[in-house]
């Protein structure tokens, strides 16, 4: 029997099951790839936003990533929310060690704005995380938290993608949903730079989409393809989650992570 592609996220759990943990392993399950996990947080979230977040002990994600990675081994990895300085410090000289692509979703604030990182670890990300990564997958938001760079138009983004890059990931994708219009990404490596365009569909469950697009990234990475074309093809499959996100309790339901397994998208 063949083992499939291994993938390892690390990141906060989501009660909701929309984002998070929750979503890194189904975008995993839905593209192929085995997803593992290292819980470096625990929230309790739902539709309505997020009630409280508590940090796991740095020796609990110290001894998940030994586990992981001392046993099992990865083919990529997605980190997610980690809260605070020690854990971004602790997680960041792990992957240093590691050979396999790193795609870090910098996660700030939830989708319904909450604070998911606390303002001194801003620092530790940028110094220690990003100098580990393949490829870094900030929002608009985000992008300004790191960078003080605040993009209002699509101009912008080469300017704020150039910020990033300067603090050492291999790659950078700005994420351009939060501008008007149809919403365009940016990929960059400072020499190759790709556009990627999308329908803006008329949904406002869209909970989990960060997750899940650094979540597929890597599991694309992980199957073969090279950035450009896994950056391709994960916009692909968010897009399709994204037209088929659902409602769930009173809020913002989340990304429909299944949507390529219902027999109607087949």
């Amino acid at each position: 029997m063949t083992t499939p592609p291994l993938v390892l996220t690390v990141a906060g759990s989501d009660s909701g099951g929309g984002a998070g943990i929750q979503a890194d392993l189904k975008t995993m399950l839905a593209l192929g790839v085995h997803g593992m996990s290292v819980i470096a947080a625990v929230t309790a979230q739902n539709s309505l936003g997020v009630q409280g977040y508590w940090e796991l002990p740095a020796e609990a994600v110290q001894a998940q990533l030994d586990s992981v990675l001392g046993d099992i081994g990865v083919d990529a990895v997605k980190t997610g929310m980690l809260a605070s300085p020690t854990l971004v410090e602790l997680v960041a000289a792990t992957l240093a060690e590691v050979s396999a692509p790193v795609v870090v979703d910098p996660v700030g604030v939830s989708k319904h704005g909450d604070s998911l990182l606390a303002p001194e670890a801003v620092e530790t990300i940028k110094s220690r995380l990003f100098p580990a990564a393949t490829v870094v997958t900030p929002n608009l938001y985000e992008v300004q938290q790191l960078t003080g760079v605040k993009v209002e138009d699509e101009h912008g983004m080469r300017a704020a993608a150039d910020a990033i890059l300067e603090l050492g990931p291999t790659w950078v994708l700005i994420k351009g949903g939060h501008l008007p219009g149809a919403p365009v990404d940016l990929l960059t490596d400072g020499t190759t730079t790709q556009t990627f365009g999308a329908e803006r569909h008329d949904n406002r469950h869209t909970h989990g989409t960060g997750c899940t697009l650094a979540s597929a990234v890597a599991s694309y990475l992980a199957l073969g393809e090279d950035v450009v074309e896994a950056v391709r093809l994960a916009k692909g499959y968010v897009t399709g989650a994204i037209a088929h996100g659902f409602p769930l309790g009173s809020g913002i339901g989340p990304v429909d992570h299944a949507w390529r397994l219902r027999p109607a998208a087949r």
